[in-house]
C-alpha cells in the first residue's frame, strides 16, 4: 500500500516515525477514521473539525485543510487503485526531547493511512449481529471528554476478552462504566430504542462522541423521534425493542442478540432488524449516495 506522511505518498514499508515522536514515546496522538463513497470522503468536515479540537486540547499545533485532505485522500485513491476506501487520518505530537513537556508541540507528524474497505454483509443487514456483555470496564477519559487518541489499551484489552466467549464469534464487545451503566462498543456507538423513543448512553459514560452516532441522533430528530441521552444498565437494555451499532466504515448495524459473560443469551425484538432501524438504516444511506456529504 502506498500511504503518506507529512503529505508525501510513500510505501508503506518506508514510512518511518522517530523513536522520539511522542505520539510514540507518551501517546500524544489522535486519529480519525473515514470512508469514501464515489471516490468522496464522507462527513470529512465533521471529522476534522472533531480531530481540530482535539488538537487543540493537546497543544497540537495542527489545523487540518479539507481541501488538502480532501486532495491527499484523491492521491491515495489513485495512487493505489482504489476507486472507494477506509482511510485513517493520525497526528502525533512529532518529534521532541524525553521528558514530559509543559509547552505546545509545533512539529505534529500527519500520516495517512489506506486500505480497502471490507465487504458488505448483507446477512447481517437483515438478521444484524450479536451484542456481548463485557466484564472489563470502560476506562476514564483522559481529558473532559474521550478523544479518539493513540491510547488504545481499554480497546485491545477488551478485544482480548471476547476471545473467552466461543458462543460470541463475530459479535461486537459492550463496554460498561464502574457505575455498572452501558458506554460504547469496542469500535462502536450504541442505540437503544424503547416504543417511540431512541436512546442512547451520554457523554459521562466515557464514550467517544462518534461523528456517525451524532449524524443518527440528527437523523432521528428530523423524523420527529425523541431522542433521549440516559444511563442504562443490562437490565435496561434487555427490556429494549430494538438495538444497534454506529461507526463510519459499518455505519448503522442491527443488534438481534445479546449475551452475558455466562453465555446466556436474549433475542433483541423478533431476532431481525427493526423498523425505526431499518428507516434510520435507509436515510443513512440516502446521504451517502453519489458520496454527498
Amino acid at each position: 500500500m502506498i500511504i503518506s506522511l507529512n503529505g508525501e505518498l510513500v510505501p508503506q514499508e518506508k514510512a518511518l516515525v522517530s523513536a522520539y515522536d511522542h505520539g510514540f514515546l507518551y501517546g500524544m496522538g489522535l486519529f480519525e477514521t473515514f470512508r469514501t463513497y464515489a471516490g468522496r470522503p464522507f462527513l470529512l468536515e465533521r471529522h476534522l473539525t472533531r480531530l481540530a479540537e482535539g488538537c487543540r486540547e493537546l497543544g497540537i499545533e495542527y489545523v487540518p485543510s479539507a481541501e488538502r485532505i480532501g486532495s491527499l485522500i484523491n492521491r491515495l485513491l489513485e495512487a493505489n487503485g482504489l476507486w472507494d476506501a477506509y482511510f485513517r487520518l493520525t497526528i502525533t505530537a512529532g518529534e521532541d526531547l524525553l521528558g514530559l513537556p509543559s509547552g505546545p508541540y509545533r512539529n505534529p507528524t500527519e500520516i495517512g493511512y489506506i486500505k480497502e474497505l471490507p465487504p458488505v454483509s448483507k446477512e447481517i443487514e437483515e438478521t444484524g449481529k450479536a451484542l456481548q456483555k463485557l466484564q472489563l470496564r470502560r476506562n476514564s477519559p483522559e481529558g473532559e471528554i474521550r478523544h479518539k487518541s493513540l491510547h488504545y489499551m481499554n480497546n485491545i484489552m477488551a478485544k482480548r476478552e471476547m476471545v473467552q466467549y466461543p458462543w460470541s464469534v463475530g459479535a461486537e464487545g459492550l463496554f460498561f462504566t464502574a457505575e455498572g451503566f452501558a458506554a460504547e462498543g469496542i469500535v462502536s456507538n450504541v442505540f437503544f430504542i424503547f416504543g417511540d423513543i431512541l436512546a442512547t448512553p451520554p457523554l459521562s459514560t466515557g464514550l467517544l462522541p462518534g461523528i456517525t452516532r451524532a449524524l443518527v441522533m440528527e437523523l432521528a430528530r428530523l423524523t420527529d423521534r425523541k431522542v433521549v441521552e440516559d444511563c442504562y444498565t443490562w437490565n435496561d437494555i434487555l427490556r429494549a425493542d430494538e438495538i444497534f451499532l454506529t461507526n463510519s466504515i459499518q455505519e448503522i448495524v442491527p443488534v438481534t442478540r445479546l449475551y452475558d459473560t455466562d453465555g446466556q443469551d436474549w433475542i433483541v425484538g423478533k431476532g431481525a432488524a427493526g423498523p425505526v432501524t431499518r428507516q434510520l438504516m435507509r436515510e443513512y444511506r440516502r446521504l451517502t449516495e453519489g458520496g454527498r456529504a
